[in-house]
């Protein structure tokens, strides 16, 4: 009997019991695995029916799925602190589309171990016949790596299941996520939030990020909370809301990334410094470094933005192609908390290395700052963007 089948059979009897001596539930569910599936023993050597396993609630051991059974996810599935999360490169994930509480949370502690490959990869995907933007949650990962919205060794709390995130540890270690594909996410949660296609909540990087793709989410494709998290070979296509977000002090990279816009959509990027919603506790201010980089728009007579810089945030933006918007980059700031504009004459938010086609307006400054368009942006006519047709052949959807 294979170990997670074992596993399996452990919890859900657990929970069987459980069921017996309490009436109530919380807002953090108890382990729910729900096994729908008929296995057929035989001695003739064919290969018995694959289980059909439900997964929901909070995990508080190891999770290894089984290439040979099937999952669906059918509700809110959070890792515990010490567990760890593994999925098999070539497996689909199926989630409930109900639009709402159905997503997949590896809490502060734990790992997710999603290890894909190029002509395998992993996909998170809605159970609908004719799926769409919304049909369920998306992927969440919180890490102990700094934030600025709280100082020292003190957490906050993500929006999305009210789990804790940040710390002091730069280089933890959240796991392996590899080769990995979250389409039609964004469902609400809560009552009030919508999911982003991946959600990183104060990774460090220790966690390896590469090689993934939100395909037609209803919220942010990726968004970082802070954190100091790398990703590498980033895919966006048809997020409805921002493709790439940061806020609250992100300073890892973000190499070889594209972003393409469908009719519905808000910006290719989102920068903030920090959570104008809370505070800049610790003065430090979101400063990531940007290589390789392609947002396909939908048109300059669309009327849109490709890239906004707000509330302080910095960054250094280089080899990057932007096509098909009214504007490139809309600066927004102002001389007191959210000093934008000061960190372009500082050296700290510049661009280098870019090629704007179909873009009405280069730059527009909203900071209350003076500078020119050249303190900004250098090497005009000289970037290439990222060589997608290479690295996302097979694996990515359009």
């Amino acid at each position: 009997m294979k170990l997670e089948k074992m596993k399996n059979n452990l919890i859900l009897g657990t929970a069987l019991i459980s069921m017996l001596f309490s009436c109530t539930t919380d807002d953090t569910s108890d382990i729910n695995i729900t096994d729908n599936s008929t296995t057929n023993n035989n001695s003739g050597g064919e290969t018995p029916n694959p289980e059909t396993i439900f997964l929901s609630g909070t995990y508080t051991q190891d999770l290894i799925l089984d290439a040979n059974n099937t999952y669906k996810i059918n509700g809110s599935l959070i890792m515990a602190s010490g567990t760890t999360l593994e999925i098999p490169a070539g497996m689909t994930i199926k989630a409930l589309a109900s639009g709402a509480n159905v997503y997949v949370a590896i809490s502060q502690g734990a790992k997710i171990i999603a290890n894909g490959t190029v002509n395998s990869p992993i996909v998170f995907t809605s159970d609908a016949s004719t799926p769409s933007a919304g049909d369920w949650g998306g992927l969440i990962i919180l890490g102990k790596a700094p934030i600025n919205s709280v100082a020292g060794n003190a957490t906050s709390t993500s929006e999305i299941a009210s789990l804790p995130y940040g710390g002091t540890d730069a280089s933890d270690d959240s796991g392996i996520v590899r080769y990995v594909r979250v389409e039609y996410s964004g469902g609400a949660a809560d009552g009030q939030s919508e999911n982003n296609g991946f959600s990183f909540y104060g990774v460090g990087n220790g966690t390896v990020v590469e090689y993934i793709q939100a395909f037609e989410g209803k919220d942010d494709g990726v968004e970082f909370f802070g954190g100091t998290v790398n990703a590498s070979y980033v895919s966006v296509i048809n997020a409805q809301d921002d493709s790439i977000d940061w806020t609250e002090g992100y300073t890892g990279t973000i190499t070889n990334a594209y972003i393409k816009h469908g009719v519905n959509h808000d910006k290719g990027i989102e920068a903030d410094g920090y959570n104008t919603d809370f505070s800049n506790a610790t003065g430090y201010y979101s400063k990531p470094t940007i290589t390789n980089l392609t947002i396909i728009g939908q048109g300059s007579t669309t009327g849109n933005e490709a890239i906004r810089l707000r509330a302080g945030t910095q960054g250094i933006f280089n080899n990057v192609l932007i096509n098909g918007f009214e504007e490139a980059f809309d600066l927004d700031g102002d001389a007191g908390d959210n000093p934008t504009g000061a960190g372009v004459i500082s050296g700290d938010l510049y661009v280098s290395n870019i090629t704007f086609t179909d873009v009405t307006l280069k730059m527009k400054n909203d900071t209350g700052e003076t500078f020119t368009e050249s303190d900004f942006i250098s090497g005009e006519g000289n970037g290439t963007g990222t060589d997608y047709a290479s690295w996302g052949a097979t694996w990515t959807v359009k």
